[in-house]
């Protein structure tokens, strides 16, 4: 089975290779250029713009490359399942319907799975990385259909920014307005409700919002310990693994995935993010 992923999971373009993922692009512009996410620019470089005032955009993946990859799946007669970026942050799910669709009409047999995640960075990675264990493991496409629907229903995504600014003139934000400025020291936590990034709570100093992260991790999480958990990152490791060592130390959890968040979330989020991810209720094996 063919496994697609866009580059919004924020995996590692290694991880992407080595397991034959198809990996679709996002669009970074930037310096009067457009790039492809992941494999055209590195995230370093978004958070270096930014800091240097510059805002980039981004936009969703290109409907000429969905028909193409479409199309040689068609022709190839192998089925493919694709765990998109969520609906409600980026076009790319809609459009990937519609190409599909498009596509059927001259080859009625695609066997093509679109699912909306609703998750983003490393939530959506987490699912990304389920999938890859499910088809090694020789699970059916039914069945691994509903797992990744059952995994895309159940991810948390608890996470904290430096500038809600960049969320909010992205559009990306919802319910914000009123949280925006008069923010000094203040960081605001927020979460996902149904693919959208809603604020939760406001808190004084990132050591104690990486605290109420746990608290809330503790209210939401189920066998916390025997859980994968993410930990994406803007460009700042440092915090990153303060926090996963909190983790640690609380929930005895050992298998903990940090990853830099890529290029077209960090145009949203900024530098200093943080983003914790993890189920709220636990599959069976």
């Amino acid at each position: 089975m063919k496994l697609f992923a866009d580059t919004a999971c924020d995996l590692p373009l290694e991880y992407i290779k080595q397991h034959a993922i198809t990996p679709i692009p996002l669009h970074v512009h930037m310096h009067g250029r457009d790039y492809e996410d992941m494999i055209g620019i590195d995230p370093k470089e978004v958070y270096e713009a930014i800091h240097n005032g510059e805002m980039p955009k981004t936009s969703q993946a290109s409907p000429l490359l969905f028909e193409k990859l479409f199309t040689d799946l068609a022709k190839s007669g192998e089925p493919g399942i694709y765990p998109a970026f969520s609906s409600a942050l980026s076009g790319t799910y809609q459009t990937a319907v519609m190409v599909r669709d498009q596509v059927r009409e001259q080859y009625p047999d695609l066997d093509l799975t679109i699912i909306d995640t609703k998750a983003a960075s490393l939530g959506y990675g987490l699912i990304v990385m389920r999938a890859v264990e499910q088809l090694q493991a020789g699970a059916a496409k039914n069945a691994l259909i509903d797992d990744l629907l059952f995994h895309s229903k159940h991810m948390e995504h608890i996470f904290t920014v430096e500038d809600l600014g960049h969320l909010a003139k992205g559009g990306r934000l919802s319910n914000g307005a009123a949280w925006i400025g008069g923010l000094l020291h203040i960081k605001p936590i927020l979460h996902v409700e149904e693919g959208k990034l809603v604020p939760l709570e406001k808190i004084r100093g990132r050591k104690k919002a990486f605290k109420r992260m746990l608290d809330l991790m503790e209210e939401r999480g189920d066998h916390l310990s025997a859980q994968r958990i993410a930990i994406s990152h803007g460009n700042d490791l440092e915090s990153a693994e303060l926090l996963k060592n909190m983790i640690q130390e609380r929930f005895g959890c050992q298998d903990i995935y940090t990853h830099i968040i890529g290029a077209t979330i960090a145009s949203h989020a900024g530098p200093g993010t943080i983003a914790l991810f993890f189920l709220n209720s636990r599959a069976q094996n």
